[in-house]
């Protein structure tokens, strides 16, 4: 009879500790180390208990690190009657001269016959993150005798760019990084006469609120006094509500954010702001300001204006969801619309010179 030999015993695998330059994830729970050898659960995908660190945690660390490197884009564009403050209101909202203003503009140069469309790109660094920012203006809107149908130039421009992004991402050999010129927030200027909207006003943020991220703003609101101010944004807000025009945020997106914080914004709109990249003494410390016969306009006190509000809502909280409307829902919705008129085919590129798109 053979000689029985008992099975070999293996000795257990040895669990990995976690490393000591990687913290903890905050407010994680400690998980104990489960006791005897049932391993009731183990591999379940019933939330046992780790045996060990694995280091899921670091996704985010991973993610963060490479977006760093890639860098931000973010396009702004302006739009109101020139005198309004928009190059002003740009510079106070960046701390920086990135207005087209400021790169090439003099005082002298006369209102364009039509509207026009131009744009500055800048670099913007703050802790260790890159962000181009790419400021539109639009000269000449609102300024002629006849403004009939003076938004068609800045549609156009608008899908123009959902055009460009589109023949990249169709192409069979697309770039890595498709560069992205969309506009994700518009900044509508409204004249702080303290009646009520314009129709031209009105006619635009109709037709462009449905390609676009629209937030109103009240320029050079320390012409109003606060009585003034009050009633005109209840007028204004009245009258969008009944032209059925919806800015950004748009109520039905707020599942992505904090409703409650989205209808403190609502309820706040139009922003009414004061812009200005001069300094003033006041109280022993320099402030952003405009200075008055009665004293100093300070910018970023929000008892003098709502410009703080602004610069929280668009930069601080929604920058990223103003990126993501963008693309999710602006973008998207021409995107389907162009395909399906061309059968889902791209367009040909109508250009001469140029070769036939990639048909996908």
């Amino acid at each position: 009879m053979s000689e029985i030999v008992p099975p070999e015993v293996r000795p257990k695998p040895v669990v990995p500790a976690k490393p000591s330059h990687v913290a903890p994830p905050s407010g994680a729970p400690f998980l104990p180390s489960p006791q005897g050898t049932g391993g009731e659960g183990q591999g379940s995908g019933r939330g046992s208990a780790l045996l060990g660190y694995i280091g899921i945690d670091t996704i985010i660390e991973q993610m963060r690190k490479k977006t760093m490197k890639t860098g931000f884009d973010f396009n702004i564009m302006v739009v109101g009657q020139s005198g309004l403050g928009k190059s002003t209101l740009v510079n106070t909202l960046f701390k920086s001269q990135v207005s087209r203003r400021s790169a090439s503009w003099s005082r002298d140069d006369k209102i364009p016959k039509t509207v026009e469309i131009k744009s500055v790109s800048h670099v913007i660094e703050e802790g260790g993150v890159k962000m181009k920012l790419t400021v539109v203006d639009t000269p000449g809107f609102g300024d002629q005798i006849n403004n009939d149908n003076c938004w068609e130039p800045i549609s156009k421009y608008i899908n123009e760019q959902y055009e460009k992004f589109l023949k990249e991402e169709v192409n069979i050999a697309r770039k890595k990084r498709i560069p992205d010129t969309r506009v994700h927030c518009c900044l509508y200027f409204i004249s702080p006469t303290g009646h009520s909207l314009r129709q031209l006003d009105i006619e635009f943020m109709k037709h462009l609120s449905r390609v676009v991220n629209i937030i109103p703003v009240i320029a050079k609101s320390d012409t109003l006094t606060l009585e003034e101010k009050i009633e005109f944004k209840q007028k204004v807000r009245k009258e969008l509500e009944v032209c059925g025009i919806e800015c950004y945020p748009q109520k039905e997106f707020d599942e992505d954010m904090d409703k409650s914080d989205n209808d403190k914004i609502r309820e706040t709109m139009p922003f009414a702001v004061v812009g200005s990249d001069k300094e003033y003494q006041v109280n022993g410390k320099r402030v952003l300001g405009r200075k008055t016969a009665w004293g100093v306009v300070e910018v970023e006190n929000p008892n003098h204006c709502e410009f703080s509000l602004l610069r929280d809502f668009m930069i601080r909280s929604h920058l990223q969801d103003l990126k993501e409307v963008t693309h999710n829902i602006q973008y998207e919705t021409y995107r389907a619309k162009r395909l399906n008129d061309n059968g889902g085919l791209h367009p040909i590129n109508s250009s001469g010179h140029d070769t036939q798109e990639s048909n996908l």
